[in-house]
């Protein structure tokens, strides 16, 4: 059992500041028509949030057919926003991440089961010791055929848990590209003791489910 300064270490390592609890989705962002993105050389897009972007990037950056994870901002309803506005709520921006893949090599549908089973999908407003509508669970899709995968997949889970799903299933708008120092985080980071004792524990965690669609050389 965690000491309690073991676990005040971990709050205050979190990814980013505390904030509100309440979601901030704002309804024109929930009923608005979906953006597709085009393909681009062979390579689809896919936006998820689920807590910090730095362990979610690792996450599908571990995904055979995953060519790169981006960290950024999306969900909101202001432009331009800064990891600074972001961690205060009020932007109604989610750290989420941009999973550019071939579609080819591994589907939307595999995603998805990852995104669901790589957190635990019934945490309102947080992941893990990172609390806060910033950190809040979205799966974003880009047209209707997307939206079945989702809420099939989300059922298919539901029944796993007595709790309700937490996730938000959004209609993609924008995605806006994290600051630099963000990418590729636990890579660059990996003393830091966030990485050291919430991210890499979390990307270990889903290794463990998902051997099959690993790379070979996932770190």
């Amino acid at each position: 059992m965690k000491s309690l300064l073991s676990v005040i270490l971990i709050f205050f390592m979190a990814c980013g500041n505390q904030a509100q609890k309440e979601s901030v989705t704002k309804p024109e962002i929930a009923n608005a028509e979906p953006i597709e993105v085009a393909t681009e050389d062979g390579m689809a897009r896919a936006y998820f949030a689920s807590g910090c972007f730095w362990c979610v990037e690792a996450i599908y950056e571990s995904i055979e057919g995953v060519d790169e994870a981006i960290s950024g901002y999306a969900g909101g309803h202001t432009k331009n926003p800064t990891y600074e506005e972001s961690n205060t709520g009020r932007t109604g921006h989610a750290e989420a991440v941009e999973v550019i893949y071939n579609p080819e090599e591994v589907d939307f549908r595999t995603l998805v089961e990852v995104y669901f089973g790589s957190q635990d999908p019934t945490q309102v407003n947080g992941q893990g010791p990172d609390r806060g509508s910033q950190y809040r669970s979205i799966v974003f899709y880009q047209n209707q055929e997307q939206k079945e995968i989702i809420d099939e997949v989300k059922s298919q889970v539901a029944q796993n848990y007595e709790e309700p799903i937490a996730a938000e299933i959004l209609p993609f708008q924008k995605f806006w590209v994290a600051e630099d120092y963000h990418q590729d985080y636990e890579r660059n980071n990996p003393n830091n003791p966030y990485i050291q004792n919430v991210s890499i524990p979390r990307l270990n965690r889903f290794k463990s489910n998902f051997p099959e669609i690993l790379k070979t050389n996932a770190h």
